[in-house]
């Protein structure tokens, strides 16, 4: 059975709305006051939520805003009861998250009708998240057995080789199979703390006490760390003479590891997507207490809709291009510059033209 928590200090509503809730094959609990509810939303955890707005203690402003800040309860459909629906208290309750408003005295029917539209718009988004769901499930079913299988063989075969020929094999055949074993446990390497990071920021998303540990990291005399990585990046892509650099230096409100980390994958993008001998090129400035970064490519860029899908394990046009990676590179950025409270945002003009990646944080 649907289950609707009913919140309401004054008993004869709370009743009536019980009673109603029950005549039409719904779950109802009642709490009487906002403290209650709370608790019983969070161990309950009901399909829907009606709530009175006047109460005593914890009204319905503080009950809507503890629950949306608790992940098991910050989607349940809150519909608020009132009295009293001035606009700014409307105002206040759809910018905590509230999905509607009825105004008190209301006709069963008036109440029931709104609990059908919002239980449906949930079931939709439902259905959105599952779908959204089995999509994922099949990228890294298919992407990320191939991507830890590639490296492996590599590995695998050019060790074997060594150890079954190293007798007849020249002395440089060997070498550049021990090259080919470093570049490929590098690959996997990087394939696997990707994983993981991804992993740990998504954690780190629903953990208050690790998101403001984050929030609160700082790192300055950014102008030289962000020289040092970009050019290990072009140096590793074979792209050196296509790097170009105009850098402020600044404090950021970031640590040194995940501040590298976002220079890493994007400038690991722009040359894995644009061709050798164009430029690409790594911006740094301060404009309004922001720090911005941005890395500008030629290469083939992305369409509205592939900007719009970004998410981890997504990679678009993996069959026409045989492009190697989980998808993962854009993905953690965006995670990295939410997680620390600033923005993430793709400009991609006509194919060719270029595709630019700008991040600002907060300094």
């Amino acid at each position: 059975m649907t289950k609707i928590l009913v919140i309401e200090d004054e008993e004869s509503i709370r009743e009536n709305i019980l009673e109603l809730l029950e005549a039409e094959n719904f779950e109802g609990m009642g709490a009487i006051n906002g403290q209650v509810g709370i608790k019983l939303a969070i161990e309950q955890i009901p399909d829907l939520i009606l709530c009175d707005m006047m109460m005593p203690e914890v009204d319905g402003h503080g009950v809507l805003k503890a629950l949306r800040s608790e992940p098991l309860t910050a989607t349940i459909p809150f519909i608020f009861l009132t009295a009293k629906a001035d606009k700014v208290d409307i105002r206040t309750g759809m910018e905590l998250g509230a999905d509607d408003y009825i105004t008190k005295p209301c006709t069963p029917q008036e109440l029931l009708k709104a609990i059908a539209i919002r239980l449906e718009k949930q079931k939709t988004i439902s259905r959105h998240s599952q779908k959204t769901l089995d999509e994922l499930r099949t990228n890294i079913s298919m992407s990320l057995p191939h991507e830890l299988r590639t490296p492996l063989n590599a590995i695998l075969g050019f060790s074997e080789l060594i150890l079954s020929e190293y007798q007849v094999l020249e002395e440089s055949d060997i070498l550049e199979m021990i090259g080919q074993i470093q570049t490929s446990g590098h690959r996997l390497y990087r394939l696997i703390q990707n994983f993981l990071l991804y992993a740990e920021l998504e954690i780190a998303a629903t953990n208050p006490e690790l998101l403001k540990e984050m929030r609160n990291s700082e790192f300055s005399c950014v102008k030289s760390l962000l020289s040092q990585k970009a050019r290990q990046q072009a140096k590793h892509a074979n792209r050196t003479d296509d790097l170009q650099l105009n850098l402020q230096d600044a404090s950021v409100a970031m640590d040194s590891v995940r501040l590298a980390k976002i220079v890493e994958e994007l400038l690991d993008n722009a040359f894995k997507f644009s061709l050798e001998g164009t430029p690409v090129l790594l911006s740094t400035f301060v404009e309004n207490q922001t720090f911005i970064l941005s890395v500008k490519d030629q290469g083939r860029g992305m369409t509205a809709d592939q900007i719009a899908q970004l998410e981890a394990y997504r990679q678009f046009d993996r069959k026409l291009y045989q492009q190697a990676g989980l998808g993962l590179g854009l993905a953690i950025v965006q995670r990295l510059v939410e997680l620390h409270g600033g923005e993430f945002k793709i400009e991609s003009l006509p194919p060719q033209q270029a595709t630019i990646v700008c991040v600002s944080l907060p300094v």
